[in-house]
């Protein structure tokens, strides 16, 4: 298949590695069960040049716009087996936000601190009652001439526990639907902004998930991101690259499965000989390298794609809806031939199966990808 990455993108992935190898594979284990990853690290990885890519010179960052490096660092933290580290949604998904959408007094105020890791990000999108129905969230902000005054709750945010800004999507026009949709910034100490639970997931349990509520919090105009009533189509803006980076990650994490289980199926005897010698053990393993060559292709050709500014939202949909039912599908596949070792916890193969589960909910359900891609049909 045709190589995308440059000698320079290698070289990046090796001190990627290298940082996952050293700073999170040895202590994953215990923030899995303190269901946390501790700040210093966001500090560390900050050092290393691991955060924010497309942040300019200006505002302490590299400015470098260059999709794969993004994706060489998700490929590297999923192939490490390290779930916790909140990186991607920081770097991929919310400070993209600050660096198109800030005035210049917003990003000297919170672009550094993003960069070094200083301040963590999160935005908070989903509500109790409204997921994948963005049109639906009551969270409000009304208007109160130098602030606004933001009242709600939110739920299954990433980065929750240990975020800094929030970018809090609210409705400021409650009579103008899709238009009456703001973005606001809400900052750590903010009276009345409070988080509630560190969310018990399936999966993923270093990384903080959080309930967040807001209670009569008082927001300065300063921290409007963006226009007033614009946020819905700021979030359809972004969307794309958020379902690229789910979806290389994903990838990553299929091509992880089938090494796994090539080498299990190598090494493991049954009735006297290796279990890849039985015919059903080699054809799913040759489905699976054939399936993970076809998407890498898929994937590079997205990548480059979004690199010149011309993924579509389709384009995005299908790359995020198919790495991660393929995903799913190989994992699944992978418990079932490692059979009673794919249930024990020590196999890296059953954390897979249990991480996995959320790639094809969040960042958009498979069946809402399904149902953009089906409008765009013209169905």
């Amino acid at each position: 298949m045709p190589e995308i990455y440059t000698a320079e993108h290698e070289d990046f992935r090796q001190i990627a590695r290298t940082f996952f190898e050293k700073e999170v594979v040895p202590h994953h284990h215990q923030w899995e069960k303190d269901g946390i990853v501790p700040r210093d690290l966001w500090l560390k990885a900050g050092e290393q040049g691991l955060l924010c890519f497309d942040v300019p010179e200006e505002y302490g960052g590299p400015g470098v716009k260059d999709f794969r490096y993004n994706v060489v660092l998700s490929e590297e933290q999923t192939r490490s087996g390290c779930s916790g580290p909140g990186f991607s949604v920081h770097t991929d998904i919310i400070v993209p936000y600050l660096s198109t959408l800030a005035t210049a007094e917003q990003k000297q105020r919170w672009l550094p601190g993003c960069v070094t890791g200083e301040t963590i990000t999160a935005i908070a999108m989903t509500e109790p009652g409204a997921g994948s129905d963005l049109q639906g969230i009551r969270t409000t902000a009304v208007d109160k001439g130098d602030h606004y005054v933001v009242n709600g709750s939110k739920t299954f945010i990433s980065n929750g526990i240990n975020a800094d800004l929030v970018i809090v999507v609210a409705r400021t026009d409650p009579d103008a639907g899709h238009k009456g949709i703001s973005l606001i910034v809400v900052e750590r100490g903010m009276e009345g902004f409070e988080r509630g639970r560190n969310l018990d997931k399936i999966g993923l349990h270093a990384q903080d998930t959080a309930e967040l509520s807001f209670t009569d919090v008082v927001v300065p105009k300063e921290n409007l991101l963006g226009e007033e009533g614009q946020g819905f189509v700021y979030l359809m803006q972004n969307l794309p690259q958020e379902r690229l980076i789910i979806g290389a990650q994903a990838l990553a994490a299929a091509e992880s499965v089938y090494e796994m289980c090539l080498e299990y199926a190598k090494t493991r005897e049954a009735f006297g000989r290796p279990i890849g010698k039985f015919q059903n053990t080699r054809f799913t393993i040759a489905e699976m390298a054939t399936e993970v060559a076809v998407t890498r292709s898929f994937v590079n050709d997205c990548i480059l794609k979004h690199n010149e500014g011309k993924l579509d939202t389709v384009g995005a949909s299908m790359a995020k809806w198919w790495c991660t039912e393929l995903q799913n599908k190989l994992v699944n596949q992978g418990v079932q031939l490692h059979g009673g070792y794919g249930y024990m916890m020590e196999y890296p193969i059953a954390k897979a199966y249990l991480d996995s589960r959320i790639s094809t909910i969040y960042g958009g359900t498979t069946e809402i990808q399904k149902e953009i891609i089906g409008r765009f049909l013209g169905l």
